[in-house]
C-alpha cells in the first residue's frame, strides 16, 4: 500500500486553521493525504478579535475554537507545541516540549515527518529595541496577552475605587504606542468599555477625570498604512470621542509610571500598550538555510514556496510574497492582514491539490478589497475595494460595520460551515441580552 502524503502546516492563525480544515475535509476524509496542524496553543481567536477581549467587550470564551475537537470533527491530527527546528534533508520539524501554566511538562519533545511543508505561524510585536517595552508594555499578541491586560485593567480600576487616597494622574490612563490598526481599535473599544465598568458601581472613578486613553504614533498620521481621507476620518471620530490622539510623536523609554517622548515629555501612565510594528518569530531567521528578510519572514516565490526548498510553503504574516502589479497590484510585498492570510490559505489548498496530481502550480495574486477600521459600537470606517479602483470610496457607519463583521463570519464560515455559524450567532444574540455589556472577570 502506497504510504500516504504527508501535509504538515505550522501555525493555527487564521489561514492555517482555515488550510488545515479544508484539507481534512477533503484529502483527510477521503484518506488522499495525511494532515498534521501543529501550534503551540490549546485554541484558535480570531487575532484581528484580541482587542476586543483586551477591553473586555467581547468575551473570548464564545468564539474559541479548540483544536482538538476542530481535528476530530474535520479528519485531520492536532500536534501541540511550537516548532523550533526545521531538519530539510530528513524533511523533519521539532516541536518544543509542551509545558503547562503550572510549569509541568506535558508533552515531550516531538520530531514530525512531512513531504509538504506550510509555515503559517503569524507576527510578533516589534519593539525596535525600545528601552522598558518587554519590562513594563502590555503586548497582544495572543489570547493570553488579551486577557492579562483586560485583568489588569479591572484590577486598575477596583483598586483606584477602594484605595483611601485620591486618584493620581496616570493611575486609570491607558497609553497605546502604535495607531495602526489594533491600536486605534483598542483605543475606540477601551474608551466605551471603561465607562461601562465603572457604572457598575465604581462611584469613585470620574469617567471624564480619570480615565484617559491616549494613542501614539511616530508616523504624521494615525493608519499609516491606509489612505490618508481614511486616516483623517478616524482622527477626528476618535478626539470626538474623547480619545487624545498623538501623530508624529516617538517613544524612546517605557517605565512603570509612563512613556518618556524623544522630545523629553514624559505622558503619565500606568498602563501602556505597545502595538507598534510586526515582525515573525527570531527562530525563523534563516531557519536551516531558508531565505529570510530583515522581519525575520521567509521569502517566497509567487507560488508560496519558499525560494530555497520547492517543499516548504509559507503564508501570511509570517511570509513575505511578492505582489505584483498585475491585475491592478501595487507592486511590492503582499500587506499583512488577515484578509491576505484568507486568500492565501484558499489558494494554498489548491496548490497542494495541484502538487498531489503533479500539476503546474499557480501564482498567488492578492486582491486587495479594500480596508476597514472598527470603533466599537461607535462607527466603523473604511475604504472599499481598494486594489481594484483605489482607496477614494470611503464607507462609514452602519453598512461599514455590517462589512466588517461580514469578514469574521467569512474566517467562521470557512472553519466551521453554515449550519454552526448560523446557531452559534443565534445563541450568541440570545445570550448578550442578559448578561453585562462589558466583561467584569
Amino acid at each position: 500500500m502506497t504510504e500516504l502524503h504527508k501535509i504538515v502546516v505550522v501555525g493555527g492563525g487564521a489561514g492555517g486553521i482555515e488550510l488545515a480544515t479544508k484539507l481534512g475535509d477533503t484529502l483527510g476524509k477521503k484518506k488522499q493525504a495525511q494532515i498534521t496542524l501543529v501550534d503551540k496553543n490549546r485554541t484558535h481567536i480570531w487575532k484581528p478579535k484580541l482587542h476586543e477581549i483586551a477591553s473586555g467587550s467581547m468575551d473570548s470564551g464564545d468564539h474559541e475554537l479548540d483544536y482538538i475537537a476542530q481535528a476530530h470533527w474535520h479528519h485531520f491530527t492536532f500536534r501541540i507545541g511550537a516548532m523550533n527546528a526545521l531538519n530539510r534533508t530528513n524533511k523533519t520539524i521539532r516541536l518544543a516540549p509542551y509545558i503547562d501554566e503550572s510549569g509541568e511538562p506535558v508533552t515531550p519533545e516531538q520530531i514530525i515527518e512531512y513531504d509538504t511543508l506550510v509555515i503559517c505561524v503569524g507576527s510578533l510585536s516589534n519593539d525596535f529595541g525600545t528601552p522598558g517595552v518587554k519590562e513594563n508594555a502590555f503586548l497582544l499578541e495572543n489570547q493570553s496577552d488579551a486577557k492579562n491586560f483586560h485583568a489588569k485593567l479591572i484590577n486598575a480600576c477596583i483598586r483606584a475605587h477602594y484605595q483611601p487616597e485620591s486618584i493620581s494622574d496616570g493611575q486609570l490612563h491607558v497609553a497605546i504606542i502604535g495607531a495602526g490598526a489594533t491600536g486605534v481599535e483598542l483605543a475606540a473599544q477601551l474608551y466605551h468599555s471603561t465607562r461601562e465598568l465603572v457604572s457598575y458601581g465604581l462611584d469613585r472613578i470620574d469617567p471624564d477625570k480619570d480615565l484617559q486613553v491616549t494613542v501614539i504614533e511616530a508616523a504624521p498620521r494615525i493608519l499609516p498604512a491606509l489612505s490618508e481621507a481614511l486616516s483623517t476620518a478616524t482622527t477626528v471620530l476618535l478626539e470626538d470621542l474623547g480619545v487624545k490622539v498623538m501623530s508624529a510623536t516617538k517613544v524612546c523609554e517605557v517605565s512603570s509610571k509612563g512613556v518618556l517622548l524623544a522630545d523629553q515629555r514624559f505622558l503619565n501612565s500606568e498602563l501602556v500598550v505597545w502595538a507598534a510594528g510586526v515582525k515573525a518569530a527570531d527562530y525563523l531567521k534563516e531557519i536551516d538555510g531558508l531565505e529570510t528578510n530583515h522581519l525575520n519572514q521567509l521569502i517566497v516565490l509567487p507560488t508560496l514556496q519558499s525560494t530555497r526548498d520547492e517543499n516548504i510553503f509559507a503564508l501570511g504574516d509570517c511570509s513575505s510574497c511578492p505582489w505584483s502589479k498585475a491585475n491592478g497590484g501595487k507592486g511590492g510585498f503582499v500587506p499583512p492582514r488577515a484578509q491576505a492570510a484568507h486568500q492565501q490559505a484558499s489558494h494554498m489548498y489548491l496548490q497542494i491539490q495541484r502538487r498531489l496530481a503533479q500539476k503546474e502550480l499557480k501564482t498567488y495574486q492578492y486582491r486587495d478589497f479594500g480596508s476597514l477600521v472598527s470603533l466599537g459600537k461607535f462607527s466603523t470606517v473604511g475604504s472599499m475595494m481598494g486594489g481594484i479602483i483605489g482607496n477614494n470610496l470611503m464607507i462609514q457607519g452602519y453598512f461599514a460595520k455590517f462589512m466588517y463583521l461580514s469578514l469574521y463570519k467569512m474566517h467562521e464560515l470557512a472553519i466551521h460551515g453554515y449550519v454552526k455559524v448560523f446557531l452559534d450567532t443565534i445563541s450568541r444574540f440570545i445570550t448578550k441580552r442578559t448578561e453585562p455589556h462589558v466583561k467584569l472577570h
